[in-house]
């Protein structure tokens, strides 16, 4: 099981996620709104919403995008330098 401690992800703004996103490989695909879509290759498929780059998100949004949508484990979160 994925345990994730997600209290220490509480101040991860939208610019953040944005760019571990990108390093992992995601494309900006399109935007409706304050929707941005992203893309994998492997068609995984990550929608973000925010209003300014600084927003952050709450706990449980954070969860759905990151296990749900990404498909990202402890380990990717360190990779890519989320998690210390």
């Amino acid at each position: 099981m994925n345990t994730i401690d997600y209290s220490r992800l509480r101040s991860l703004k939208a610019r953040d996620l944005i760019s571990a996103l990108v390093r992992d490989g995601f494309e900006f695909d399109r935007q409706r709104g304050s929707h941005h879509h992203y893309h994998h290759t492997d068609s995984r498929r990550v929608t973000i919403s925010f209003h300014s780059p600084a927003d952050t998100f709450p706990p449980r949004t954070l969860k759905r995008r990151i296990e749900e949508q990404a498909e990202w484990t402890e380990a990717d979160l360190r990779r890519l330098k989320l998690l210390k």
